[in-house]
């Protein structure tokens, strides 16, 4: 049995959402699959209070065998169910769009939860970083109205390039699929055509973890 964490990062509906609909078009496209079991990690339905000062508060109580305060208590209890998710997966699928160059605060506060050393990452004696996560592999799927992907806007995309750089390079999942669907607010003209060539796309993602190996 495969299992199969979408990390879903847009609540705009999907008639208005276009990650959001490849969101939908990729559990649709599971359906039907044999020993591939998908959950859902809605950022925008979890309760996850933003990365700050009371992570740390809670860490250094732990550390000390103190007890925590119910703000302290709440925001590691929603870390442990992020953690839990991800290390139940054998395949992380992250939906998500392009706001503002970088991707939705939900989707960084899902991101700062398990970017951890000693979860997702470690230091060897050297200094070095050797990731933790390699057991796994991961789907990225990601709608951006405009054209990032031309030599003169590649460097401002910072929502896919942070993802692969986190997920790839730090956790060290293998990446086996990547669907961007972009453009289509750019040219109005040519939006359904590049929206429904990036909806086969995602379905095409989708049947991949039919043949996804398992490390165990």
């Amino acid at each position: 049995m495969t299992n199969v964490l979408v990390v879903k990062a847009n609540n705009r509906p999907s008639t208005e959402g276009v990650s959001s609909k490849m969101y939908e078009v990729f559990m649709e496209s599971v359906k039907g699959l044999d020993n591939v079991n998908v959950t859902t990690y809605d950022v925008y339905e979890e309760d996850t209070p933003y990365f700050g000062q009371d992570v740390f508060n809670a860490y250094g109580k732990l550390a000390q065998g103190e007890e925590l305060n119910e703000v302290e208590a709440a925001v590691m209890a929603a870390q442990t169910k992020a953690r839990e998710a991800v290390t139940n997966a054998d395949v992380v699928v992250f939906a998500f769009p392009l706001w503002n160059l970088t991707i939705p605060a939900k989707l960084q506060t899902f991101i700062d939860y398990v970017y951890a050393a000693g979860f997702s990452f470690k230091y060897d004696e050297n200094g070095n970083l050797v990731s933790l996560l390699t057991d796994k592999k991961a789907i990225i799927l990601n709608a951006r109205g405009g054209i990032y992907s031309t030599p003169e806007t590649v460097g401002m995309e910072m929502a896919v390039n942070y993802i692969k750089a986190v997920v790839g390079g730090v956790f060290g999942m293998e990446i086996i699929d990547e669907v961007i669907i972009e453009g289509h607010n750019a040219m109005p003209a040519k939006a359904e055509e590049i929206k429904a060539a990036g909806f086969e796309a995602v379905k095409a993602a989708a049947q991949k973890l039919a043949n996804v190996t398992v490390n165990v």
